[in-house]
Order: C-alpha cells, then sequence, then structure tokens
C-alpha cells in the first residue's frame, strides 16, 4: 500500500525541493507559506496560522485560525493536524531561512516524529534532513555531496556508517561533539544506523 504523506509548506526560504503530493496526501499551507502555494499555483487542503506573516484567508472553510501567543509554532500545529487525520510521514517545505530559531525548531520536530516511530523530512536550500531512533536509513548510489550525523538524544550508541568516504563501527555519539559531520557519499549505496539513541542526519540534495 502506498504511504500517505502530509506535506506541510511554511513562510521561510522558497527552495528547489517544491511541494509534491499525490492521491491520499495532504497538502498545508502553515500561515505565510500559502503564498508559495499560490505562486505555484496549487491549492492547499488546509491553512493554518496565527497569520502574523500574511492577511486571513478570508471566510475560506478550509482555515484554521490559531492563537498568536501559543506554545508551539504553526509547523508544528500543522503537523499534529495531519497526525489527527491519521498521517504518520511528513515532509516540510519553507522551514528554513530566515529566522534561525525556527529552523532548529523544525529540526528538533523530526527528532520529536522519530521518537514516535513516524518520519519527517525537512527541506533545505540545497540539503535535506530527517532523524531516526533505534533504526536504519538507507541511500542509494545515486546520492552525491556531503552528508553529516549529529546524535540528538544525549547519546546514540551502535552508530555505524556505512558504504560513506569515512566509516564508523559501532560508534558512540554524543550531542555535544559533532564526530559525524562532513562525511561524503562514494557513489554506493550508504547506510546509517543507530542501535539505541536518536540521529539527526543532513545531506546534501
Amino acid at each position: 500500500m502506498k504511504e500517505r504523506y502530509c506535506c506541510i509548506v511554511g513562510a521561510g526560504e522558497r527552495t528547489a525541493a517544491l511541494p509534491r503530493t499525490g492521491p491520499g496526501d495532504l497538502l498545508v499551507a502553515a500561515d505565510g507559506g500559502f503564498a508559495w502555494l499560490e505562486a505555484l499555483g496549487l491549492r492547499p487542503d488546509l491553512v493554518v496560522g496565527d497569520f502574523d506573516s500574511m492577511e486571513p484567508p478570508g471566510s475560506r472553510p478550509d482555515a484554521v485560525r490559531l492563537p498568536k501567543e501559543k506554545d508551539e509554532t504553526d509547523t508544528m500545529a500543522a503537523l499534529r493536524l495531519g497526525r489527527e487525520r491519521g498521517y504518520r510521514n511528513f515532509r516540510i517545505y519553507g522551514g528554513t531561512g530566515g529566522r534561525f530559531d525556527h529552523t532548529l525548531a523544525n529540526l528538533q520536530i523530526l527528532a520529536w516524529l522519530a521518537r514516535r516511530g513516524e518520519r519527517g523530512w525537512l527541506y533545505g536550500a540545497g540539503w535535506t534532513a530527517t532523524a531516526i531512533m533505534d533504526g536504519v536509513l538507507d541511500f542509494g548510489a545515486e546520492h552525491r555531496g556531503m552528508i553529516s550525523v549529529f546524535a540528538h538524544s544525549d547519546e546514540a550508541l551502535g552508530v555505524n556508517l556505512e558504504g560513506l568516504k569515512y566509516p564508523l563501527r559501532n560508534a558512540a555519539l554524543e550531542n555535544t561533539f559533532a564526530l559525524g559531520v562532513s562525511n561524503e557519499f562514494t557513489g554506493v549505496p550508504a547506510r546509517v544506523s543507530v542501535r539505541r539513541g536518536t540521529l539527526l542526519v543532513i545531506w546534501q540534495n
């Protein structure tokens, strides 16, 4: 069965990676992300936000207005709405650039999802990020460029990097030292795995 994706488009930088959806997917504009979708000629299924970066979308029946003072970002609120509708795979566009604290918050969302057995992808300017917990991430031989891995939990134990320029075997990574930064794809299939803990993985598109 085809996996369904909730695609969330925020108000951050517009990237070469464009929102793409298929049958059964959910497309959500998080506040100012609505303008990007409009420019692409795409109509979101939901518009979510406190509308501090755009004009409110009027009387649209698919608009969910959030209070300006709240404990989570518009992107996180959009993600929760997707989860309420049964989605467990999330693609986040327009979630980087601009305010660094929002980029960092969206990277944390990836780890939040991984710890619930779910998966998120954050698309930046020439890079993609995801997180895995007690799991494996495989890459095809077509990948080129840099890849970095970071411990998001206090420790990430049993970390293996295979098929990369600098392999690791059963390593322990800590979230205070960037041992896994600036590795490289080598034109062969590659694998990142962690036995216990959460890894943030960032690679060039």
